[in-house]
């Protein structure tokens, strides 16, 4: 019995790694989809088993990535990480470089898809120093493989695609010394992420180029196929060849609601959106921004939930070593110095964030007192939704004299609670609609608008809804991710070229510009987290 079960730990440590590495989660997902959650809850028992009946760190190490391994499959990502911290732990106490490679290669990869970037570079580096001990030349060439793929995955997250290209040339050409059965699909993951880091360089034939290479190598219907065709989808889309995007996008969409990867949903749905936007089909592109919002939501309190929980619970049951008051001691005085780190950050990005509303409410109280008459735009001449506020001087004179000092007073009131809210975001808003909501008439609003508000209504409604966004911006990281299309949808305008021409004259940022600011004050917060987890 323990001789299989053995050769079950041997079988998954080494075909695992090299193979998980290059598309963890389509694998993860279609190795998911075959095994039953009895057959699961009984493979975790056996390899607990084997771990109580280990009786030498190497073999209590194999029994810990094999634990990892399979919750990994499960899709815990929580788990996995703790047993394989854990069994690198444990083999740190013997010689040997092989399976010491793979459990750096299991955690670089692991904390890259958590989002915990910093942390992935640490068992990268540290994957490295082990490689130089390993004697078997095909399995050095995997691990530097594995390794150069994964920094190319880094360097993309970053935005640096020249190095990612770098590291991706690397990668392939030590699998292409391996020769290991399932080249086809590593190669493949590698030519895909060419075709990404290209891409995202606007290369779109160099990047064409490698995704038609990943397609010939792969024989069946996957997750990776799933990204191919959202890849040459997208090209399309920047080509504007519409009928080829659909083609691909359609293939695309079906792998990916047949599969558990949130992530490719989400790009999906993002390509899609683009797509009806492109051929103005305001319906579906609403229906599929929707979807990926939802998909974005779900991804990101995922891998919140993961971040908050402390990684040295399951850990602990499993070492059962005896911590000495002076390393107890030691933690303490260091979550009390991490704590304080924390909030002098927390208190300065909140200082920062209140400097920063308070200049741009500066900004736009002198824009609207001082109005350039030429070269400076003016955005009081967008119109919000085509609203028809047109009125003469005559007119809101006419509307003076006829107003009582009570009914005005009454007006401006309802003015103001109607600011508290968001009705401004309707779609539907206009002069005639807004008197209607206020029981009043046009002139009178138009009056006490352009009285009491500095403002003309079309001015009035623009600022309230760029107020409205520049909130959720600040308050709310999610915004920070969305599309610009859906944002300007959030507070009403119709097109996504009229909401940044209004918030540039509001801001004098355009919003994506206005966005990176604010980001780059929340890296503050990221600088502690990564200390925290270091």
């Amino acid at each position: 019995m323990l001789k299989s079960l053995k050769g079950l730990v041997f079988f998954l440590i080494t075909t695992i790694p090299i193979y998980a590495q290059s598309n963890i989660d389509c694998i993860n997902d279609e190795t998911l989809a075959k095994t039953s959650q009895k057959k699961m809850s009984e493979a975790l028992k056996t390899a607990d088993s084997l771990y109580k009946s280990s009786k030498n760190p190497l073999h209590k190490a194999q029994s810990l990535i094999l634990s990892a391994n399979l919750y990994q499959k499960k899709g815990d990502f929580k788990k996995a990480i703790c047993y394989a911290e854990n069994a690198d732990v444990m083999i740190a106490k013997v010689n040997d470089p092989d399976l010491a490679s793979r459990i750096t290669e299991f955690l670089a990869l692991q904390y890259r898809l958590v989002g915990l970037h910093e942390r992935s570079k640490k068992y990268i580096i540290k994957g490295f120093k082990i490689a130089k001990k390993i004697k078997d030349p095909k399995r050095y060439n995997e691990t530097q493989g594995v390794l150069n793929q994964e920094l190319a995955h880094c360097e993309m997250e970053l935005g640096n695609y020249p190095n990612a290209v770098k590291y991706l040339e690397l990668s392939l050409g030590f699998f292409e010394k391996v020769g290991i059965i399932g080249e086809e699909v590593v190669t493949a993951a590698s030519y895909r992420l060419l075709g990404d880091a290209y891409f995202k360089q606007n290369k779109y034939d160099l990047a064409e180029n490698y995704y038609k290479k990943a397609e010939v190598l792969l024989k069946e219907p996957s997750c990776l196929l799933g990204w191919i065709y959202n890849g040459l989808g997208g090209i399309r889309l920047k080509q504007k060849q519409w009928k080829e995007a659909e083609i691909y996008l359609i293939k695309a969409e079906k792998i990916a609601e047949n599969n558990h990867q949130l992530d490719l949903r989400k790009a999906v749905y993002a390509n899609i959106n683009d797509y009806y936007e492109g051929i103005e089909d305001a319906e579906k592109a609403s229906l599929y921004a929707v979807k990926y919002v939802k998909m974005y939501e779900q991804i990101n309190a995922k891998n919140n939930a993961f971040v908050n929980e402390k990684l040295n619970t399951e850990v602990s049951s499993r070492r059962n070593i005896q911590i000495s008051i002076a390393k107890n001691i030691a933690i303490i005085i260091l979550c009390i110095a991490l704590g304080g780190l924390f909030v002098f950050f927390r208190s300065k990005q909140k200082k920062q964030r209140s400097k920063l509303r308070s200049i741009l409410r500066s900004k736009q109280k002198f824009t609207e007192n001082h109005k350039e008459e030429s070269q400076n735009v003016d955005f009081c001449n967008i119109s919000v939704e085509e609203l028809d506020d047109k009125e003469t001087d005559t007119a809101k004179k006419r509307s003076d004299s006829l107003m009582t000092a009570e009914t005005e007073t009454k007006l401006l009131e309802l003015l103001n609670d109607f600011e508290k809210g968001n009705l401004y975001n309707n779609k539907n808003m206009s002069l005639p609609f807004l008197s209607g909501e206020l029981n009043t008439n046009t002139k009178y609003l138009s009056y006490v608008i352009n009285r009491h508000k500095s403002a003309d209504f079309k001015s009035y409604i623009n600022r309230l809804r760029i107020n409205y966004i520049i909130d959720k911006l600040i308050n709310d990281e999610k915004y920070r991710q969305y599309k610009i299309s859906i944002l300007a949808e959030e507070c009403g305008f119709s097109s996504h070229s009229k909401f940044a021409s209004v918030f540039k004259a509001v801001t004098d940022f355009s919003p994506s510009a206005y966005i990176k600011l604010l980001d780059a004050e929340n890296q503050l917060d990221k600088s502690v987290h990564f200390q925290e987890n270091n």
